[in-house]
């Protein structure tokens, strides 16, 4: 077995479980703003980082390609450059994502959301997929969190268990349910089985389908620490929109 990891960087805790009247200033610090677009530009680029720093959310997401520019961007602002590994088939070599990892914190990057290898899991081959996250890891050094994508929806519930366990041996700061490219995405039920996998030990991120308010409410308190999202803005002004219904 990979022994667990010493010097991982912890993830940041946030109040769970959580009232139903939260402030647009709590909610946004659950938020990772995200823009995985294969034809994301500059200027879409430039709008998600100018957002997030209105907003208050606590990190833009972003493609390796973009992640340089997004910490320049955000220099000096209170939002965290973010950008995806492996992404978002995670197959590929254990030593490619651990090099693009090393390269992605070079250029700024403090917290990295890396997919796992999936059909290691589909395989029951768990020394695999912990060695995987491990060895992002080790990469990083420190110098982010990382989060480790299972894509609940290819696995059973026996196998998201499983593959959450390993993330948290191999040191990950984060489980996160999806990629948001197959479909579907996040539901209260796999947070709720992640985070009774977990404990409190790490962190859980809902990704994939949050688009509103009630949605992203229901995934925290479930369980989730960190909700992953494109509809960022439309999700905090459901908060207007759900106190001008009830006065």
């Amino acid at each position: 077995m990979v022994a667990p990891l010493r010097g991982a960087l912890k993830w940041e805790a946030l109040p769970w479980p959580i009232k139903n009247n939260m402030t647009k200033d709590e909610l946004s610090k659950y938020i990772d703003h995200t823009c995985l677009k294969p034809d994301a530009t500059r200027g879409m680029i430039d709008s998600v980082c100018q957002e997030a720093t209105e907003y208050g959310f606590k990190s833009v997401c972003v493609n390796p390609i973009w992640i340089r520019h997004v910490a320049e961007k955000l220099e000096g602002a209170p939002v965290l450059p973010c950008c995806v590994v492996g992404f978002p088939l995670g197959a590929g070599l254990t030593s490619i994502k651990a090099l693009e990892a090393a390269e992605c914190c070079a250029l700024g990057a403090k917290e990295i959301d890396m997919v796992i290898n999936i059909g290691a899991a589909k395989a029951q081959d768990w020394e695999g997929v912990m060695s995987d996250v491990a060895a992002v890891v080790t990469a990083v050094s420190g110098r982010a969190v990382v989060k480790a994508i299972i894509e609940v929806r290819l696995l059973t519930d026996a196998e998201k268990i499983r593959a959450c366990i390993c993330a948290k041996e191999a040191g990950a700061g984060f489980v996160k349910t999806s990629t948001g490219f197959l479909g579907g995405g996040a539901t209260v039920s796999d947070v709720r089985l992640m985070r009774s996998a977990v404990g409190d030990a790490i962190g859980v991120k809902a990704s994939g389908g949050i688009r509103s308010y009630n949605d992203a409410i229901a995934m925290i308190q479930a369980g989730a620490n960190r909700i992953g999202c494109s509809a960022s803005i439309a999700i905090i002004n459901g908060i207007d929109r759900r106190h001008n219904a009830e006065t």
